[in-house]
């Protein structure tokens, strides 16, 4: 079985029924630069029991495509908001 990825992002907000918005944020260096510079990205996770909040931040693992742009689940809650 391959391998689930696992994000770890921030609640920016509440997408509906069992779904939030998550903020990842990564730091890479700039190729002419050579400056560290943060890259976003958002991703739709499924809430089962709508137990997060605006401000958390949680770990998010691969599942199957739930919707057209969900395919992450909850996992854990790493701290409230």
């Amino acid at each position: 079985m391959a391998n689930k990825r696992e994000i770890q992002g921030n609640v920016i907000k509440i997408a509906g029924d069992k779904t939030v918005t998550i903020v990842v944020e990564r730091r890479v260096m700039h190729p002419r630069y050579h400056k560290v510079v943060k890259r976003f990205k958002k991703y739709l996770v499924h809430d089962e029991r709508n137990e997060v909040k605006v401000g958390d931040e949680i770990i998010a693992i691969e599942c199957r495509p739930l919707s057209k742009t969900k395919s992450f689940r909850l996992k854990s809650v790493v701290k409230g908001a």
